[in-house]
Formats: C-alpha cells, sequence, structure tokens
C-alpha cells in the first residue's frame, strides 16, 4: 500500500496535518489529543483488557475489538496530561476505527512518520506512535486467527 493507497479516513488526517506548518501541526495535534473518544461504558471499568504501550513515554493503554463483520475498533487511554501521546492515541483511535481488518493490517507501519511531525517531536514519540499501530495490528491478527 503505497501513500496515495491509505484509507480516506488516514489520507484526510494526513492532510490535514501536512497543509499546515510545524507550529500548526502541534496545535492540530493538540486538538486530536482534546478529541480522544471517551471509552465506551462497557470497558470503562475493565482496564485489564487494555494493552499498555511500553514504547510510550506516557502510560497509554489500548484495546482493539473486530466485529463480526470484520470492521475494527481501536479504543485507547492516555492521560491529560500526555498531550503528544494522547493526540496520537486519537489519530489511530479515529483513523483506524470503522476500517475493515484487511485495511489496517495493510496501514504501511512508518505511517506516524508521514503526517508532519517528525521535526516537531521527539524521534522517541513518534517510535510511540508506530508501537501503537504495531500493537493494533498484532491484536487483531490475534483476534482473526482465534
Amino acid at each position: 500500500m503505497t501513500e496515495r493507497d491509505l484509507p480516506d479516513s488516514l489520507t484526510q488526517i494526513q492532510d490535514d496535518f501536512l497543509e499546515l506548518d510545524q507550529r500548526d501541526r502541534l496545535v492540530l495535534l493538540l486538538e486530536f489529543a482534546n478529541e480522544l473518544p471517551e471509552l465506551p461504558p462497557r470497558y470503562a471499568e475493565h482496564p485489564d483488557l487494555f494493552e499498555r504501550v511500553d514504547e510510550c513515554q506516557s502510560p497509554v493503554y489500548i484495546f482493539v475489538e473486530v466485529d463480526d463483520d470484520r470492521i475494527v475498533h481501536l479504543f485507547a487511554t492516555a492521560p491529560k496530561e500526555a498531550p503528544t501521546t494522547r493526540g496520537f492515541a486519537s489519530i489511530l483511535a479515529q483513523g483506524l476505527s470503522g476500517l475493515t481488518v484487511e485495511q489496517v493490517l495493510d496501514v504501511p507501519d512508518d505511517f506516524p512518520n508521514t503526517i508532519g511531525l517528525t521535526e516537531a517531536v521527539s524521534p522517541l514519540r513518534i517510535r510511540g506512535m508506530t508501537a501503537m499501530l504495531r500493537r493494533t495490528k498484532r491484536q487483531i491478527r490475534e483476534k482473526i486467527a482465534a
């Protein structure tokens, strides 16, 4: 899959970031941080279902659901005091949820490097987002194999 083949949701996010200068990209990342979807009630009381993404500097947890139609739903939690990590989690939750298993698995692993934030945030933080994407794909593979 090339960048042009990204699902529409990710292409839109990528375009939104790339249309801005570095400073405004950070503002957009902050907007994403503020828009991290709340956990549905069925998961709010079950933090044990979520996997910690250890590569992230801040505590971020993810959980993937694959429904009967092979549609992916990504849920994430991250502290409000960690806006960069929270923003990355929100980008993935909003960009991947609602896609098919195949679409998510076809997302290039380097997608986090393509949204124009590599000069605005540290490489360590980009690696954290990359780890979130890898874990999401791994959880999907485990769920469809079960």
